[in-house]
């Protein structure tokens, strides 16, 4: 049996979308003593790609850190993977605020050094000697004490578009920048404040809160099962939520909302906005927050360049894309020069109130069949080009265009051109193009609903 991936994104999108099944979105995290990871890695791939799992899943000798998803009617067979190991029985598993089937659609398992990258080298720092956990109404209370002092233990770009209110945010790109950061600015607080510490699961805070603890700072608590358990608790007791905004998620949502304020900024116009994004020039792929309106005139990139750059024949894409190395750039996650607003306005945020309902969100179920993909959009004549890459296509067809910027859009086909000429029926490796009101994607993808 084969110990990785051998379909692509693309491909097993379709397979989700053809096996008609829910899926749970969760993640969960265990410090413990593993002596081979290596073997603990491949025993796990082996248990849980026969039940469909997919997700990013790091191991170490110091524990495991799972975001991941699998189809619902799986849950109870994929819990007992993990009581066979004794440090994760009874392991709390945060299921997702907002669901989507396609919130990751790959199975890796890495071995790391540490499943949380702390840069520290301190064989007397014990990550099991951690601090109090709070329960959400606990962590309520404590936050109103003045005699509190609550820290984000988040990077810059997912404090910025939620956090709690009157909390310390870290201007940092890294967990392991912020340690010496927050020890530095709050080291006079040792003794005789509350040091309240959060993050969106709890591993971060974990480990955070038991090196403060080495570091001598008595009074140290965290917020049990991180933003994720916080807001489900809040939900359950019907409590008052401190954590305004969205919570910024590793997949491919890259937030679920919280509440319905927005606290960030377009990093092109200023609008008040919370959404993220990634460059649409796959050379760049720059992390950054965009409104609607900068997403159709940039068409999904973060600068004119970049935007010139999607126009060109895909052969010369591929070679200006050859031999580049822009993994810091995209690790900055916003602070780019090209981000107009962000470059020229740091600190500046934003006040507004959600929308009740967006566009890009839906949670209907549809009953479809993929057909194919997006293949490029050209804005002067408001028309998408899709490749049909499964069936076949007919004039008075409804279909689904459906992608994590786009959202869900149904439409009936009045007309259509393939292949660059009127006609009513588009087959396998036909390009078939449409009249559309919004822009589509490279990440779109077409289907017919049945």
């Amino acid at each position: 049996m084969q110990l990785y991936n051998t379909l692509s994104a693309e491909e097993r999108a379709a397979l989700i979308d053809e096996a008609g099944k829910q899926r749970l979105t969760l993640s969960f995290y265990a410090y413990a003593r593993i002596e081979d990871p290596k073997k603990f890695r491949d025993d796990l791939f082996m248990a849980w790609e026969p039940l469909e799992v997919l997700g990013r899943i790091y191991v170490a000798h110091e524990g495991i850190n799972a975001q991941l998803s699998l189809p619902a009617d799986h849950f109870y067979e994929f819990r007992d993977t993990l009581e066979t190991y004794d440090f994760m029985q009874g392991i709390r598993l945060n299921v997702a605020v907002e669901q989507n089937d396609h919130s990751f659609l790959k199975l890796t398992i890495k071995v790391r050094d540490k499943i949380v990258a702390d840069g520290l080298n301190d064989d007397t720092f014990d990550v099991t000697n951690k601090g109090i956990h709070l329960g959400a109404a606990d962590f309520n209370a404590m936050l109103d004490d003045p005699n509190t002092i609550v820290v984000d233990m988040r990077n810059h770009y997912e404090s910025e578009i939620g956090h709690f209110v009157g909390s310390i945010k870290p201007d940092v790109d890294t967990f392991r920048e912020s340690l010496p950061i927050i020890e530095t600015q709050l080291s006079e607080f040792k003794e005789g404040k509350n040091l309240l510490m959060y993050c969106t699961g709890g591993i971060r805070c974990e480990k955070a809160s038991a090196y403060f603890k080495h570091k001598g700072f008595n009074n140290v608590y965290q917020l049990e099962g991180g933003i994720i358990e916080y807001t489900r608790q809040v939900k359950a007791e019907g409590l008052q939520s401190k954590f305004i905004g969205k919570n910024f998620v590793f997949d491919h949502r890259l937030g679920e909302r919280i509440t319905d304020d927005i606290v960030s900024n377009c990093h092109q116009c200023g609008k008040p906005c919370d959404t993220h994004t990634n460059c649409a020039n796959e050379a760049c792929h720059l992390l950054f927050i965009q409104c609607e309106e900068c997403a159709e005139t940039f068409e999904g990139c973060c600068s004119t360049a970049c935007n010139e750059i999607i126009h060109l024949p895909e052969d010369e894409q591929k070679a200006l894309r050859r031999g580049i190395k822009n993994g810091n750039m995209i690790f900055k996650k916003g602070k780019s020069d090209v981000l107009t607003f962000r470059n020229s306005s740091p600190g500046v945020v934003g006040t507004a109130v959600a929308e009740p309902k967006r566009r890009f969100e839906t949670t209907a179920k549809i009953k479809k069949a993929y057909v194919g993909k997006g293949i490029h959009f050209f804005p002067k004549a408001s028309i998408g080009q899709f490749l049909v890459e499964e069936g076949e296509l007919y004039v008075s067809n409804e279909i689904l265009i459906s992608g994590p910027t786009t959202g869900e859009q149904k439409l009936i086909i009045e007309e259509m051109f393939v292949n660059d000429q009127p006609a009513t029926t588009a087959r396998k490796g036909d390009l078939v193009s449409f009249k559309l009101d919004y822009r589509i994607r490279l990440s779109d993808k077409l289907y017919k609903i049945l």
